[in-house]
């Protein structure tokens, strides 16, 4: 496959129990702060699916528009969420290493996608909040351990210092871009996951678009 001059629409959904900071992490993406902004990122829990987007072109060719759903991990909100498995190329599986009970319950968010997507979707797994080292309960080896049972790989990331979020969102890029590539994943008509955007050139730049509807590498 082509990919130089392409631009494709990635769809990718952030999973993970209430209060694992899924929705700091996406806003820190999406605002792009640099690497070393120490700043606070104030959040209300999320009500069913929030929508944000953002635009980048990657290094191996083609643009990407992000559309990225933030979900909320209550329980009561669960039928709302699994309406948006089936239409999804990506999903962050997004733990907080200071609540192991959060990290125990990634293998069930993840049986959830895969109930209802099939093999096509992939997966990260992220252990968010690496800043709170002395309050820390699950080890990046077993994360590790976790990531590798799954079939994905393993990213620990910080909005309250943007540690390793840009690297987390373009991992799972560039993954989503290569099982492209390798056939693995295809572009179908009736499939909302990848699709294929007939414009010469999308910026690398943030945009919200409100909607209703590994260890730390620093």
């Amino acid at each position: 496959m082509e990919a130089r001059g392409q631009c494709y629409q990635f769809r990718v959904l952030l999973l993970g129990d209430a209060g694992v900071g899924k929705t700091a992490l996406l806003q820190r993406y999406v605002a792009g702060a640099g690497p070393g902004a120490e700043a606070e990122v104030e959040t209300e829990p999320t009500v069913g699916v929030e929508f944000y987007s953002r635009a980048l072109q990657l290094p191996a060719g083609p643009c990407v528009k992000l559309q990225l759903w933030d979900t909320a991990g209550q329980e009561r909100f669960r039928c709302i969420t699994r309406s948006f498995y089936r239409n999804v190329a990506g999903v962050l599986l997004v733990y907080d290493v200071t609540n192991r009970r959060s990290f125990e319950h990634i293998q069930d968010w993840h049986a959830e996608v895969l109930a209802t997507q099939g093999p096509k979707v992939i997966f990260l797994l992220v252990g968010h909040k690496s800043d709170l080292q002395s309050s820390r309960c699950v080890s990046p080896q077993e994360a590790e351990a976790l990531a590798a049972s799954l079939g994905s790989a393993f990213i620990e990331t910080s909005a309250r210092n943007s540690c390793s979020v840009e690297l987390a969102f373009d991992t799972l890029t560039d993954a989503i871009l290569q099982a492209l590539q390798r056939g693995d994943m295809e572009l179908e008509e009736d499939w909302g996951g990848v699709r294929l955007i007939h414009k010469a050139q999308v910026p690398r730049s943030p945009v919200k678009e409100p909607q209703h509807p590994g260890p730390c590498q620093c």
